[in-house]
């Protein structure tokens, strides 16, 4: 008896799929699309929130190392700036150091805001989110220092 290759033999009907098959496998797909990607969508806007939480914190620590230094935090004047360059109006940091390399801006690519005296409490450091206007809700709500526990 003679062996045919897979290439000799001959399948008949059950060769390739059915368009049933085809149309089932799309459909489980389209399902499986449907109840995955809004899950996977709202993922990058989480992580920005917690980049923006997690910069906060950074800036509040070099904010207290700052007061230990200068007996006080910047001015709301003198801002986050003062973090990175030496202020030049008054008060002037009599042992001002680089406190961060960079001007802090949130995940959204908007500057941090900072107050002195904070409204929410001593200094308040916080972002507008994604939309960089005050209030909102989701992505678009403040995040700010008064929302870590220090």
């Amino acid at each position: 008896m003679r062996r045919r290759s897979l290439d000799q033999r001959s399948f008949g009907a059950s060769a390739g799929f059915t368009l049933i098959e085809v149309m089932v496998v799309i459909v489980i797909l389209g399902v499986l699309g449907a109840l995955i990607v809004p899950r996977i969508i709202d993922k990058p806007d989480e992580a920005r929130v917690t980049a923006a939480r997690s910069d906060i914190g950074r800036i509040l620590q070099a904010l207290d190392i700052y007061r230990l230094d200068n007996q006080r935090y910047p001015t709301t004047e003198q801002g986050l700036v003062a973090l990175v360059e030496r202020p030049g109006t008054e008060p002037v940091p009599k042992n001002w150091k680089q406190y961060l390399k960079n001007a802090p801006t949130d995940p959204w690519g908007n500057a941090y805001q900072f107050l002195n005296p904070g409204v929410r409490g001593d200094i308040d450091v916080f972002s507008y989110g994604a939309d960089g206007k005050p209030g909102g809700e989701g992505v678009d709500a403040d995040i700010g220092s008064w929302a870590l526990n220090r």
